[in-house]
């Protein structure tokens, strides 16, 4: 089943063709990987997905609702929410308070940041739970800015997850990390995501990351869409293999 599809979308910076009319299709419950260079669109197709940028003209349509013109906001409360390459935290809260402000927007509560949780029995239960999901129960009480980059990157995704979305963006989840740190992230990430039948896109420079977790992916090039297949089919396709594997 179709879950979010667009429509001929085109976003222009000037003469810059960065989103150049994409038919884009995402099947409900699959992960997929959005690649490319850098310049070919994939950034900005995110932005237009999640309402970063408004799109020259097209179509996005999500769960058969047009949603081209919808806020930040209300695309979030519709189901989209996303991650990003520079992580997007309250670095002087803690990992608890990240989550919990995520929960408590989600339901619409009342808060006070200095006492997020406190007496909110439900907020505080389901941000533990969601930080031991991303394998950062018992760092619930470290400021965000005194954490490793990689526990950083998970608290990003933890953030965007407690929103309970229907379909998650995550933008570059493995940039400036360990090699070591890449396997464990995108293992958590990869299993959360899964366990909770949640569709995903990635977009990702790693080629080992896209083709070990994807289930499709979808290569971009000036603004269009070159190549969209299985991972083996993406293997297998020697115009992929030469511009953007650097092999070949």
């Amino acid at each position: 089943m179709s879950l979010l599809r667009t429509v001929n979308l085109k976003k222009h910076f000037g003469e810059t063709r960065a989103v150049d009319g994409v038919d884009f299709v995402v099947t409900e419950g699959e992960v997929l990987a959005l690649v490319g260079p850098n310049g070919a669109g994939k950034t900005s197709l995110v932005n237009l997905l999640s309402a970063y940028l408004t799109p020259d003209s097209g179509e996005i349509i999500f769960l058969d609702q047009d949603i081209t013109n919808m806020s930040v906001t209300e695309r979030i409360k519709a189901g989209i929410a996303r991650s990003f390459q520079i992580v997007n935290l309250f670095d002087d809260l803690t990992a608890f308070d990240n989550v919990a402000l995520s929960i408590f927007s989600r339901e619409n509560k009342t808060l006070k940041l200095m006492s997020l949780a406190d007496h909110d029995h439900e907020v505080n239960k389901e941000t533990d739970e969601v930080l031991e999901l991303f394998g950062l129960g018992g760092k619930g009480h470290i400021l965000a800015k005194e954490m490793a980059q990689g526990e950083r990157k998970l608290l990003d995704v933890a953030v965007a997850y407690a929103l309970r979305p229907k379909f998650l963006f995550l933008d570059e989840p493995t940039s400036g990390v360990s090699t070591r740190d890449k396997a464990q992230i995108m293992d958590t990430i990869s299993s959360v995501v899964r366990a909770g039948h949640i569709t995903a896109a990635i977009v990702e420079h790693d080629m080992d990351v896209v083709f070990k977790y994807s289930d499709r992916i979808v290569v971009m090039s000036d603004g269009k869409i070159l190549a969209d297949g299985s991972p083996d089919e993406i293997r297998a396709n020697k115009e992929v293999e030469t511009i953007f594997l650097g092999t070949g």
